[in-house]
């Protein structure tokens, strides 16, 4: 039996495509992977491909694939035409976060959401937070990325209306248990409503927005 199982179906069944977590995998499993979807003339969202597995793949396989070295994902294919615009913000306490920040934006993008992306406004300097904040509650649905101590996701949740989703992130010094402090603070969070996904996990908050919008379009027909 094969050790791939690719679920071409898992978009017909609940919405979102099949993407391929790449960490872990050889360069030779990801090759098959993409020749399998090139076969069912599907696209493919890859995430956790590090640059040295990218680098390591076929030249022709690299050339199929829209790389970002940054978040570690690649369009393996051509990405959903765009057909949200202004339902989704991608909000950021800080520059070490936009690895995971950016992971979002990518798997958002690659179904067709194009979001918006506010950088850099953790609660060390409140007054960033501030002077965005009007930008950010014109957004239905706000991604906040924060390690740390989390803050910004209990602010936020206390000041804007919409969903929000939360993603704990690795960054930060030896308490910070590697992001398990910022997940403990969102868990615990007094704000209430808080939506939180796992450390760092871009895509999973990401693939949240997106049952989110999906429902809403149910819903308003």
């Amino acid at each position: 039996m094969s050790e791939i199982v690719l679920d071409f179906a898992r978009e017909e069944r609940i919405g979102l495509a099949e993407a391929v977590f790449c960490a872990g995998k050889s360069a030779e499993q990801i090759g098959k992977l993409l020749d399998l979807a090139a076969e069912a003339g599907r696209s493919m969202l890859l995430t956790r491909l590090e640059p040295e597995a990218f680098a390591a793949l076929s030249e022709a396989h690299r050339g199929a694939i829209d790389y970002c070295a940054v978040s570690r994902t690649g369009f393996f294919g051509e990405p959903a035409e765009v057909t949200s615009r202004g339902d989704v913000a991608i909000v950021l306490a800080g520059t070490s976060d936009v690895p995971v920040a950016r992971e979002a934006e990518r798997a958002l993008r690659f179904a067709g959401i194009e979001a918006g992306f506010i950088a850099d406004i953790g609660v060390a300097g409140l007054w960033r937070l501030t002077a965005r904040l009007e930008e950010i509650r014109s957004h239905p649905i706000v991604i906040a990325v924060a390690g740390m101590d989390a803050a910004l996701a209990s602010v936020l949740g206390g000041l804007v209306s919409g969903a929000l989703i939360c993603v704990p992130t690795s960054v930060g010094y030896g308490a910070t248990e590697g992001g398990r402090t910022a997940l403990n603070a969102m868990l615990a969070s007094c704000a209430p409503g808080l939506s939180v996904c796992n450390i760092d996990n871009g895509y999973g908050a990401a693939c949240v927005a997106m049952r989110v919008l999906a429902t809403a379009r149910r819903v308003n027909g």
